[in-house]
């Protein structure tokens, strides 16, 4: 098993619900992989590999994974479950049930509606997690016992030495110029005159909509709504009351105060004025369509605005503010409260970081780093964000790498990181060879060609030569 990788188990945890609900119709049914009692249709593979492939659209450089890496995730995952209940392991009924309401949130948004993933699906929401739940339990145990395994293991200084000591000198990878940018950001507020007549202008859409129906909201929304998304969507959007992470409290409060057919009065967001339409309602879920108005953002605005920056940067300049805790006190970014103002993307390999190349900053923020050195703010800066919206912004820029090749000095981190998820590989590794030749394993011979599985055939025959 000397190809185990720990990304590996997440081919194993499941395909979404909607292609599964598709493939089943179709496809012929049988048991081509069996751990202990736990046994891998061939539908799971064909499901895993069409979600996978599904979520890969539209994404450049995506590598796909194999049908024997996928068979191989799968194989993991049925031992890791069959451990996790010798070792009394356990899921509770809410955590599952919180797994698969993400689940079904994230299909209706990638289908629009609840009615759509319903058709495409055949079964009603209700019937889907029914179905889904046994599989999202395995995959829940899985993960709680790899961690069980893994998550003590440390990685220390002279490790990530050895480790980066044996890496060729030409295989080191070349990084380009590289920044870490933090920045505090505030959206200017209408005039006080301006936001009650756009208020006054949806209480109009108000009385419209009522007397005109829905058809008449759509319309209304079609013609004035400032969501950039009303030309896809209509304005329609599928809530879940427990989802307050991706929507507005405001505007998730007052969505779910309503009934059937009722629009609201005007409520304030962090997006602007809006009018709720809710469309149906099913316990915790609903569909609503709504329609927004931006108040418009004069000069006056902007510029005391951009005044607040100013004594803000002047105090940050003079050490008498800390970068933190101007972010926790000025910033109306709420999502970046929690990293002191930082900027983060991907790195190569898929996973977060701070320190990004110049093109993964948009072009507003690439004007006014050119100048600025390690350690210094910027001046106030006004931008328009995807949404049209007029923001105005500090940027602080906290570090700058230099093009260089990889090294301890420079990419310590990056090196531990890597060094500690082969230690981690490594114990897998070695559980896995231990475990393995204890349970019963089957793989049909339409995988007879996957050289990765040839060890857990080998640990099977083994098995079977000491039982009999």
């Amino acid at each position: 098993m000397k190809n185990l990788l720990l990304f590996v188990i997440a081919f194993s945890t499941g395909a979404g619900i909607t292609a599964s609900a598709q493939t089943k119709k179709v496809v012929a049914d049988k048991i081509v992989g069996q751990v202990g009692d736990k046994i891998i249709l061939r539908s799971d593979i064909q499901n895993a590999l069409a979600d996978l492939k599904r979520q890969a659209q539209g994404q450049e450089n995506t590598i796909l994974p194999t049908e024997c890496q996928v068979m191989e995730g799968q194989l993991i995952r049925k031992a890791l479950v069959l451990q996790a209940q010798k070792d009394s392991l356990h899921v509770s009924d809410e955590e599952l049930d919180a797994a698969l309401d993400n689940q079904i949130r994230y299909s209706i948004q990638q289908y629009g509606s609840k009615e759509v993933l319903e058709e495409i699906a055949g079964k009603t929401v209700y019937q889907i997690k029914e179905d889904f739940k046994d599989g999202f339990r395995e995959r829940k145990l899985s993960e709680q016992m790899q961690s069980k395994i893994v998550d003590a293991i440390k990685i220390t200084p002279t490790e990530v030495k050895a480790y980066y000591s044996k890496i060729p000198k030409d295989s080191l990878p070349f990084y380009e110029s590289e920044i870490e940018v933090s920045q505090i950001m505030i959206h200017p507020k209408a005039n006080k005159d301006v936001e009650e007549y756009v208020s006054k202008q949806l209480y109009d859409y108000k009385k419209q909509a009522e007397t005109g129906g829905a058809k008449k909201f759509d319309q209304l929304a079609k013609l004035y709504s400032e969501d950039p998304a009303v030309k896809e969507n209509g304005g329609q959007y599928t809530l879940n009351r427990n989802d307050k992470n991706s929507w507005d409290p405001a505007f998730l409060s007052a969505a779910f105060r309503l009934k059937e057919g009722q629009i609201s009065p005007v409520i304030k967001s962090k997006f602007g004025l809006h009018i709720i339409l809710m469309v149906s309602r099913s316990g915790d879920e609903a569909v609503v369509k709504h329609i927004l108005r931006i108040p418009p953002i004069t000069d006056d605005e902007i510029n005391e605005t951009k005044k607040i920056l100013d004594t803000v940067r002047r105090k940050l300049v003079d050490g008498s503010l800390a970068f933190g805790a101007a972010v926790n006190k000025y910033s109306d970014d709420e999502n970046s409260k929690f990293s002191a103002g930082a900027i983060s993307g991907r790195d190569g390999s898929g996973a977060p970081t701070t320190f990004l190349s110049i093109d993964q900053l948009d072009k507003d923020a690439v004007v006014l780093l050119k100048d600025l050195k390690p350690g210094q703010y910027s001046q106030p800066q006004v931008y328009k964000d995807e949404r049209g919206t007029q923001i105005v912004r500090l940027i602080y820029l906290r570090n700058r790498t230099e093009p260089h090749r990889e090294n301890l000095k420079e990419d310590y981190d990056r090196i531990a990181k890597r060094a500690l998820e082969e230690k981690k590989s490594g114990v897998l590794e070695k559980w896995f060879r231990e475990h393995i030749p204890t349970y019963y394993i089957s793989i049909d011979k339409d995988f007879s060609s996957c050289s990765s599985l040839d060890e857990w055939r080998k640990s099977a025959e083994l098995a079977d030569s000491k039982r009999n």
